[in-house]
């Protein structure tokens, strides 16, 4: 039996084809798992909404919070005061 070109499996495509198969269902069970909490809680649909798509939030740990420096500004589109302060 001669062996074809056709019949070689491409192992790397396999490989991120289940990666993305396996981030595909934590999504999926992180928002369901939202959806029920919502549910339970018996909020509008509009809190339901937010709830979900929030699901992927972390919360803040104690380190994050006091003195740590920042890699990221809060809100990278505002301009600093600075930048105001010029424009004027």
């Amino acid at each position: 039996m001669s062996s074809s070109r056709s019949d070689l499996i491409d192992f790397s495509a396999l490989e991120r084809e289940l990666q993305g198969a396996i981030e595909l269902e934590r999504r999926y069970q992180r928002e369901n798992d939202a959806k029920l909490r919502a549910v339970s809680q018996g909020v509008t649909y509009d809190q339901f909404r937010n709830l979900v798509l929030s699901s992927n939030l972390k919360p803040l740990e104690k380190k994050d919070k006091e003195g740590a420096q920042r890699k990221q500004p809060w809100n990278p589109v505002a301009t600093s005061s600075k930048d105001r302060m010029d424009s004027s």
